[in-house]
């Protein structure tokens, strides 16, 4: 009888709290907990490396997540596979994951439709060496019903296309209209090749997107056909003097850069393909570093674009060739209208010279009533803001553990424009999975 009764204080003490905060305007975190932990699978990438697609799927009131785990005592580079997780109330259940562990990378995840559509790029044999020719293609899940064999739909990627673990996949949905759209890399020619799958299941098109350079890690979205694509660089730094000036200084053999941002467009991808890329952000000069961190379409087709920049890459670079140059990171809004930059703006910035610590991952996030949020993370916490139609200031998330690095429930990934904001991802606790269910207050 007394555990019932604390029970019942607790939660009568957490609506009020609730009640309270909704009624001075702030945003009321309604459930939170830690869905698993991982062991990091050594392989090159990890539980975020598909930073650029959706982790998170929303419908109504059910959230699904995907989530990768490790294989134990299984070599790399392919030794994870994927979960499926479903959020409902407050608790969490997982519905089902892949058999084998066969995945070097997360798998991507979107709503379209009645559907969940799991983006999986499986080795094609695990016998040999766990590397080499892959499978990409998506998995549907009925919903409800999402615990079910999922449907394997195999994209008519082009003959010859070299296909790997080092996939790169993009993934977006329209949502209302049921449709998805799915890249994945050649690791031959780094040509992004896509494909548009219908609500009936049927692919209806498909071709082949290539940026200046070899572009990665891309935020996809998808309306009414019309197609965006937001990539950054990835290349080994180009510069001979800075590479090997590095090399003396750390040893390490891998060196890529992230310096030069990419969007490309096309009003409606099953009639014409995308455009010529456009070159949104370009930090070669001073050996900058640019990091893609969403992607949202407004009502009147424009393209919002989020993007961190750091004028140099790191403090081993700026002393030794940029010595007057400050370590500062700015989080930039840049509105792109057909085909050009109508806009810029920094939204957020910190680090040296300034009073405030440098901003990091962030997302959009949009309520359907005409207002558009960002959330990010910075001092130890995580925090939204609006941004349209007018800015607003900073609000602090009550987060017993705060999310580092949070993918959320995107309308890029089909889920609807909410109040209810899901975020998912890595915490401030060793090798956790974290989710939590916001709700942002009303207008």
């Amino acid at each position: 009888m007394a555990w019932c009764l604390c029970a019942v204080l607790l939660v009568a003490t957490l609506v009020s709290i609730a009640a309270g905060a909704q009624a001075r305007g702030e945003p009321v975190v309604e459930f939170e907990t830690t869905v698993a932990t991982y062991v990091p699978p050594n392989n090159g990438a990890g539980p975020l490396w598909c930073y650029g697609a959706p982790l998170v799927a929303r419908l109504g009131d059910e959230a699904y997540l995907s989530a990768m785990e490790t294989g134990e005592g299984i070599a790399p580079l392919c030794n994870t596979r994927w979960n499926l997780y479903h959020v409902s109330g407050q608790s969490v259940e997982l519905l089902q994951h892949e058999e084998g562990y066969v995945e070097r990378e997360p798998c991507p995840l979107v709503r379209a439709g009645d559907s969940l559509y799991l983006s999986v790029n499986p080795l094609k044999s695990a016998d040999g060496p766990r590397q080499g020719p892959c499978d990409p293609h998506l998995l549907r899940f009925p919903i409800p019903g999402a615990a079910e064999i999922p449907v394997a739909l195999k994209p008519p990627w082009p003959d010859g296309a070299t296909l790997t673990e080092h996939s790169y996949r993009g993934l977006a949905a329209d949502g209302p209209a049921g449709e998805v759209l799915a890249l994945t890399i050649d690791a031959a020619t780094s040509a992004q090749h896509w494909c548009l799958l219908d609500r009936d299941g049927r692919w209806v098109a498909q071709g082949s997107l290539s940026f200046p350079i070899r572009a990665c890690y891309p935020q996809v979205a998808l309306r009414g056909r019309a197609a965006h694509v937001l990539a950054i660089g990835d290349i080994v730094e180009p510069v001979a003097e800075w590479r090997t000036y590095k090399h003396e200084q750390t040893q390490r053999e891998w060196d890529y850069v992230f310096r030069r941002l990419f969007y490309a467009w096309s009003p409606d991808i099953s009639a014409s393909g995308f455009a010529e890329p456009l070159e949104v952000e370009n930090l070669e000069a001073t050996a900058g570093h640019i990091t893609n961190l969403d992607l949202w379409i407004g009502p009147d087709g424009e393209a919002h674009l989020l993007y961190a920049t750091t004028p140099v890459q790191s403090p081993l670079m700026r002393d030794r060739f940029f010595p007057d140059v400050k370590l500062v990171t700015s989080l930039v809004h840049t509105v792109v209208r057909g085909g050009a930059v109508a806009s810029r703006e920094v939204i957020a910035e910190g680090g040296e010279g300034l009073p405030q610590p440098a901003p990091s991952w962030a997302r959009f996030h949009a309520t359907g009533d005409g207002r558009l949020f960002i959330v990010y993370y910075a001092s130890g916490a995580n925090w939204v803001m609006q941004l349209l139609p007018a800015r607003g200031e900073p609000m602090r998330l009550s987060l017993q553990h705060p999310i580092t690095h949070p993918f959320t429930n995107t309308e890029r990934g089909g889920s609807e424009p909410s109040r209810v904001l899901d975020l998912f991802g890595t915490t401030d606790e060793p090798n956790a999975l974290g989710y939590a269910r916001i709700r942002l207050p009303e207008e």
